[in-house]
């Protein structure tokens, strides 16, 4: 990753104080034109919800679950966290055929994960496959989606926009190689799972990744989240709650009980363990 695209995407949203004030970016100049030409920014794109879905089908031609779980298990000791959300990315999208945009206004739908909510705007097709997509998109930023998944590993990771630029950034690497410190840390990270107290939930658990691979309280968040995304971490569909004041999604009603998915775990990284 060239070190100047990056850290001109960096300085467009983020300072020592925080986000920037997104309504003020204007995308262009020169240090724009440079990250673009690296692979790092990009022009705002309009695209509707069928041409995203059919992008998304022709990626699957390529992108394979192996290169999705060598991406994720590379990201632990290098902590390069732009690599993590392939698995989550392919992991949503990959069952997903061919449909027309089917509003959900007034429709309730329970998604892969096992939770059950109210969306309104989207595809309710898409949402059966636990991705948000909206019918259109017009001159939308996705330099933002990009930023988020190279500072913390994703944000948005269920966004059919962000699955797309996610898989599409990972066929741009080289050289991914699975260690044996990247296996020996998953392995610790699955023995923290294991280790947690029944009514534990995702903070806890994130409390005991500390220290068990380089990263920050927000990029362990994140990794959580895409595990969950992914089917590793599953939990009951109808326990009630938010487990208390987080940002958390897809794990948010995990609890210790719950533990990991050791069919999942063997199906992505079963040769590695």
């Amino acid at each position: 990753m060239d070190k100047k695209a990056k850290q001109i995407l960096m300085k467009t949203f983020w300072s020592s104080s925080g986000w920037k004030d997104t309504r003020t970016i204007l995308f262009s100049g020169e240090d724009f034109e440079y990250a673009k030409d690296k692979g790092l920014m990009f022009d705002p794109i309009t695209i509707g919800h069928d041409e995203c879905v059919l992008q998304m089908i022709e990626l699957h031609k390529v992108i394979t679950k192996e290169m999705a779980a060598k991406a994720f298990l590379h990201s632990l000791s290098t902590r390069k966290v732009y690599l993590r959300s392939a698995l989550s990315s392919w992991a949503l999208t990959h069952r997903m055929a061919a449909h027309p945009f089917e509003s959900n206004v007034g429709k309730y739908t329970t998604n892969n994960n096992g939770s059950t909510y109210a969306c309104f705007g989207e595809c309710y097709v898409c949402d059966t496959y636990g991705v948000a997509v909206h019918e259109d998109y017009t001159n939308e930023d996705i330099n933002v989606l990009n930023f988020e998944r190279i500072k913390w590993g994703g944000v948005r990771l269920n966004h059919m926009l962000y699955c797309m630029l996610d898989l599409e950034q990972l066929l741009k690497e080289a050289d991914i190689a699975v260690s044996e410190e990247d296996v020996d840390i998953f392995k610790n990270i699955l023995a923290a799972i294991t280790s947690c107290a029944p009514a534990d939930a995702a903070r806890q658990l994130e409390k005991r990744l500390n220290g068990i691979l380089p990263s920050n309280k927000s990029e362990r968040d994140f990794l959580m989240e895409i595990m969950a995304y992914a089917g590793i971490l599953t939990a009951e569909e109808d326990r009630p709650g938010r487990g208390g004041k987080n940002d958390f999604c897809a794990i948010v009603n995990w609890r210790g009980v719950d533990g990991y998915s050791k069919q999942a775990v063997q199906d992505y990284f079963g040769q590695w363990l």
